[in-house]
């Protein structure tokens, strides 16, 4: 999907191929990332460290969770590295856990390292990297990478004035009616519905709402 256009009782759909679709309602689920599940998660590595055995696995992050994950994920993976900004994980992370890493051979720490992007088909399959010393940029071939950093909604390309928080996930039902500005921009005499964004008949849910619950069981 391209953007978003409202008429007067319809939301208009222009999807990337050009077409465009009318509809009275919309439910957003464009989530965090293209590989979410399919290569790319999110916190706690547990569940899926099983899937990835004697596979390259990427950390991002440089805290104890990133840290007790990579721990973990070495017993499953061939190699796991973990990317960091800065020179080393002094600053960030428990002196316990740097010296089971120092001492683990098949983890790896890049530091002055930085994710550009993740590649692949219907999963991912390789990682851009770059050092923020030398700016030089390289592809490495991955097999999972987890995301210890906080994660970015797919919402840019929303057109429409579709109320957002600071981190730019967007604020639904009870979420939207303790918002500061909302009897500015509801109007309707009903409230919300429950996953109701600030546009009635538009609709959000999974990863891309915020507040949205993750890893429950």
């Amino acid at each position: 999907m391209k953007q978003i256009e409202l008429s007067d009782n319809y939301k208009i759909l222009h999807l990337s191929d050009d077409t465009t679709v009318n509809t009275r309602s919309v439910i957003i689920t464009t989530g965090v990332d293209d590989f979410t599940g399919a290569g790319v998660y999110y916190g706690a590595a547990t569940t899926e460290a099983g899937a990835c055995r004697n596979e390259d696995v990427y950390v991002v992050g440089g805290g104890n969770s990133a840290g007790q994950a990579a721990m973990y994920l070495s017993k499953f993976a061939r190699s796991v590295h973990i990317i960091i900004r800065k020179p080393d994980l002094t600053p960030s992370m428990s002196s316990y856990l740097i010296d089971q890493i120092d001492q683990t051979e098949n983890i790896e720490v890049h530091g002055h390292t930085e994710l550009l992007e993740a590649k692949g088909v219907d999963r991912l399959q390789s990682l851009v990297l770059r050092n923020n010393e030398s700016g030089e940029e390289y592809e490495k071939e991955a097999g999972a990478l987890f995301i210890f950093i906080g994660a970015k909604p797919v919402t840019e390309w929303l057109s429409i004035d579709v109320v957002k928080n600071d981190r730019g996930f967007l604020e639904t039902g009870n979420g939207l009616m303790k918002h500061p500005d909302y009897h500015q921009f509801w109007k309707r005499e009903r409230d919300p519905y429950m996953l109701e964004t600030c546009v009635p008949g538009i609709f959000a849910a999974g990863d891309v709402r915020a507040g949205a619950m993750n890893r429950v069981a």
